[in-house]
């Protein structure tokens, strides 16, 4: 039983792998022919032709012909610098196994920036620009400036307190508050020191207003 088992699948092998390649042989195309320039019909060097979707491909020659074997089916992008790329997608329904073709490609216009070209500047100019150049103040500066009085005076009046000197601030509250309980505490309109840190206040503008 074996052997005629064997020797039925050694009698159909071959008509089973011509098949295969008969189903093989229609799927497959070959394309060639030309790329050309749509304003000038020339030949284009050069051009890559790709199969999206597969690491297949291939270069126009000098005088821009191409060949390339694909399934059919397939899209092909034809692309150069300076020129639009193409696509074209091959019918699965292509008849026989060739396709001859002539693909144009238009050329596409690139505006580079406008150059101005100056005349050389005169010693007196160069002078003159060079000392009105503003330069960036470097990190030391910038430290300077920020310990500044009035720098210090602003950043105490906007920035928030923290966390240490809220709760320092509410202790020294309260124990105003319980040392003169039960009598009324003293008014500082008489305190020469408190009348001192009033004018000096004045003075350094803690009472304009920012707005």
């Amino acid at each position: 039983m074996k052997k005629t088992i064997l020797y039925i699948f050694v009698l159909v092998s071959p008509f089973f792998a011509q098949a295969q390649f008969d189903k093989l042989r229609d799927s497959v195309v070959e394309i060639y022919g030309f790329v050309m320039s749509s304003d000038s019909l020339k030949g284009l060097p050069g051009v890559t032709i790709a199969v999206k979707g597969r690491n297949q491909g291939t270069f126009t020659n000098d005088q821009g012909v191409f060949s390339l074997v694909i399934l059919k089916g397939d899209v092909v992008e034809f692309t150069s610098i300076g020129y639009k790329p193409a696509i074209v997608t091959i019918s699965k329904d292509t008849k026989g196994n060739q396709l001859s073709m002539i693909q144009l490609l238009t050329d596409t216009a690139m505006y580079l920036p406008v150059t101005v070209i100056k005349p050389r500047p005169s010693r007196d100019q160069f002078e003159r620009d060079f000392v009105n150049t503003t330069v960036p103040d470097d990190q030391i500066e910038i430290a300077r400036q920020n310990m500044s009085e009035a720098k210090r005076r602003m950043l105490e009046k906007t920035l928030p307190a923290d966390a240490r000197e809220a709760a320092s601030t509410y202790l020294r509250q309260n124990a105003t508050r319980y040392y003169y309980q039960g009598q009324a505490p003293p008014q500082n309109i008489f305190n020469p020191i408190a009348w001192a840190d009033f004018i000096n206040a004045w003075k350094r503008g803690d009472f304009k207003n920012n707005n």
